[in-house]
């Protein structure tokens, strides 16, 4: 499926920062919503590196924007902290809680990804998908 990447190659742009979050991608069955990205091409396709996508339902897609769009805005928080010359362990607990916020987030995409993605293709017989959920968790536990 077009431009499919080694997980080496996934796990060396992962530590160069210079992967996106649509990289790595799985299938779900819910409810199809299109989500505008970057990554996105004309034809509405999205472009990632192992050709998997994930179809979210509605609600799902809600709060997760939400909860980024929060750490978006902590983010801007920080920023300003900085131009201001904040004191130091002030940005530095802003920074904290941000981080906090992140692993809350991969938390819920984790849980989703697991009682939808991975359980549908384990009953599918995809028992490599084990082999990339380890992968992942791998990547998130650095």
């Amino acid at each position: 499926m077009g431009n499919h990447k080694t997980e080496e190659e996934i796990a060396a742009l992962a530590e160069t920062g210079e992967q996106t979050s649509n990289e790595v991608m799985t299938s779900c069955n819910t409810e199809t919503v299109s989500v505008s990205t970057p990554e996105t091409k004309d034809d509405g396709q999205s472009s990632c590196c192992c050709g998997k996508t994930t179809e979210r339902s509605a609600e799902e897609v809600r709060k997760l924007i939400n909860r980024l769009n929060r750490i978006e805005g902590q983010i801007r928080g920080i920023r300003g902290m900085v131009e201001r010359d904040a004191y130091c362990p002030d940005i530095l607990t802003q920074s904290a809680a941000v981080t906090a916020a992140m692993n809350a987030f991969n938390r819920e995409l984790m849980a989703n990804h697991i009682k939808h993605c991975v359980v549908r293709d384990i009953k599918e017989g995809k028992e490599d998908t084990v082999d990339e959920l380890v992968f992942t968790l791998q990547k998130l536990m650095k």
